[in-house]
């Protein structure tokens, strides 16, 4: 490497660390924690972070849908065992009380159905849905969940999931490229230490869905 080609990678290395830096300060919340979920390695902080894919995953806004799994979650359905034993309509209700109104009657359908499975095949618990082959194939068996749901779910799980860290999906990908970063998930590990890769993660997405997002970020790594 040459002195020119040096100086070139360590301004790069520079205009990463602070595009980085000015997301994580300004979009680096997860969607766990804007939905009040304080996410561990137990069942019922990834039961609600499984409820959660399946709504953000939906064609409506993300602010749309981390209300209305707080009002499920308020409403007392953050358990599998009382999601499965709630009914339609109380399911219905507190969707409508998040705003989520738009596919209100087929998500609750889901919701149930979804709870049902989980109780019967894993007895309530991801952590043994963890313990199988094809992971992300699994997740897409409850309903409502299809590949984006299960992108969403170990995005935001790889900090207690960390076999599957670094995860960084199309859509962060996306907002990688927007920000001018490098896009493949290595290379961005490479930027946080790990325990940062899920708000990583959360932060590229809002900049892929947000033009707005990236160039605040952007503007700000260069002030």
């Amino acid at each position: 490497m040459n002195e020119t080609t040096g100086k070139t990678a360590r301004r790069d290395q520079e205009r990463n660390a602070a595009t980085v830096r000015a997301l994580l300060d300004r979009y680096g919340r997860t969607y766990a924690q804007e939905a009040g979920i304080l996410l561990r390695n137990t069942p019922v902080p990834l039961y609600r972070l499984l409820v959660l894919s399946l709504l953000l995953s939906a064609r409506i806004r993300a602010d749309t849908a981390v209300a209305a799994a707080r009002a499920l979650f308020d409403a007392g359905l953050g358990d599998a065992r009382r999601m499965a034993e709630s009914t339609w309509q109380q399911r219905v209700d507190a969707l409508g009380a998040g705003g989520y109104r738009r596919y209100d009657e087929r998500t609750a359908t889901q919701l149930g159905d979804g709870a049902e499975l989980l109780l019967q095949r894993y007895r309530g618990d991801l952590r043994r849905l963890r313990e199988e082959s094809g992971v992300s194939e699994r997740l897409q068996r409850f309903p409502g969940i299809g590949p984006t749901g299960a992108d969403i779910f170990l995005r935001e799980a790889q900090g207690v999931w960390p076999e599957f860290a670094p995860y960084i999906d199309r859509r962060a990908r996306d907002g990688a490229e927007r920000l001018g970063l490098p896009s493949s998930a290595r290379a961005l590990a490479r930027l946080v230490p790990g325990e940062d890769l899920p708000r990583l993660a959360a932060g590229l997405v809002r900049a892929a869905l947000d033009r707005k997002v990236a160039e605040e970020v952007r503007a700000a790594a260069e002030a």
